[in-house]
């Protein structure tokens, strides 16, 4: 039974034609490759190695980079509490001071 990991592959290539702009041949003859090998890593049907794929980004002007996936999950909450942090501060009253909240220095020092 396939999983949605055994698709990373076929979505990576996919994003990587469709932000160059390149059709699936010339890409691969861009990256060394037979278009029906590509056409099997694009379509599922056959796993290519990080090599591969590598040589398929970088075909297409991109470089490909591994990061533990933990960095993106944590970045993505990150991002989400900060949003929601930001709406609930836009929801806030806004109430301009017309004077400082706190004694001014000179008398502290009395």
């Amino acid at each position: 039974m396939a999983t949605s990991a055994d698709h990373i592959a076929s979505k990576l290539i996919a994003r990587i034609r469709d932000t160059s702009g390149l059709s699936q041949a010339e890409l691969a003859r861009r990256a060394g490759l037979q278009s029906s090998v590509l056409s099997a890593y694009a379509h599922g049907h056959r796993q290519p190695s990080v090599a591969a794929l590598a040589r398929i980004a970088a075909a297409a002007g991109f470089e490909l980079q591994l990061a533990p996936a933990g960095d993106r999950a944590q970045v993505e909450h990150a991002g989400r509490v900060l949003a929601q942090v930001l709406d609930l501060a836009e929801q806030l009253p806004y109430r301009p001071r017309a004077e400082l909240a706190y004694p001014p220095l000179i008398r502290l020092a009395a």
